[in-house]
């Protein structure tokens, strides 16, 4: 019996050691923006991190990066694709929900799209950060770098990353909602895939200044993330 209620007590004690969060893509109290909200968790191992697509109008990716290179994939890290958000669209928004697999390192993201009024989001400062430093390699440390960089680098949809992986592509994809580029297959949560391609090394497929304003487009492993200023998409 005190064996047991052990292992009982352990158990509920990893249950409670996780930090699930929820991080809006593309707006910040309801309102559109070129931001991830909150910009800068923490969450321990095992927990889930859970991205809300439900900036309107929008266009977005969460991909994976690194402290030096914050508008540019990390070899092997994760892409959600570019998920389309039109304006008037209502809940349930599509989600993605990526399961912290080493909280001893930073985990760092962005949204790779170069298209819209402002420009690439990237390059706006459209970044994120899960455990990152409290001093030097910061969040604001983060994310000033990537509003000097000159471009933006296009990633490859993984559902597996560097400390983090997804068991599935972002959904609901139905309705008025829809995707470019998205990763596909399944990952249970020991990293094995299931006819999957979100095992990606994540590398470039191709790069875009995205400084100018105007309509454009990002052709990925044959698909195009639609997104255009001449449709108000931010």
């Amino acid at each position: 019996m005190r064996f047991s209620t052990s292992v009982s007590a352990l158990a509920f004690a990893a249950v409670a050691l996780a930090q699930d969060v929820t991080i809006h893509v593309g707006s910040v109290n309801g309102t559109s923006a070129l931001a991830f909200s909150p910009s800068s968790v923490n969450a321990t191992k095992g927990s889930v991190i859970t991205f809300v697509f439900d900036g309107m109008p929008g266009n977005h990716t969460v991909a994976q990066s690194a402290f030096g290179k914050p508008c540019e994939p990390l070899e092997g890290g994760f892409d959600s694709g570019f998920i389309f958000v039109p304006q008037g669209a209502s809940a349930p928004f599509p989600t993605w929900n990526l399961t912290i697999t080493d909280d001893s390192k930073p985990i760092w993201f962005y949204c790779a799209q170069t298209a819209g009024p402002k420009g690439a989001h990237c390059l706006n400062g459209m970044v994120g950060a899960i455990n990152a430093p409290t001093v030097n390699n910061t969040f604001e440390a983060f994310q000033a770098a990537a509003k000097t960089q000159t471009g933006v680098v296009a990633p490859s949809p993984a559902l597996s990353g560097v400390n983090a992986l997804a068991s599935a592509a972002p959904g609901p994809l139905t309705g008025s909602f829809s995707g470019a580029a998205v990763p596909t297959g399944t990952i249970a949560t020991n990293g094995t895939s299931s006819n999957s391609t979100g095992t990606g090394t994540g590398t470039s497929t191709s790069t875009a200044t995205g400084k100018t304003n105007g309509a454009g487009a990002i052709q990925i492993s044959g698909l195009t993330a639609f997104v255009a200023a001449a449709f108000g998409i931010v």
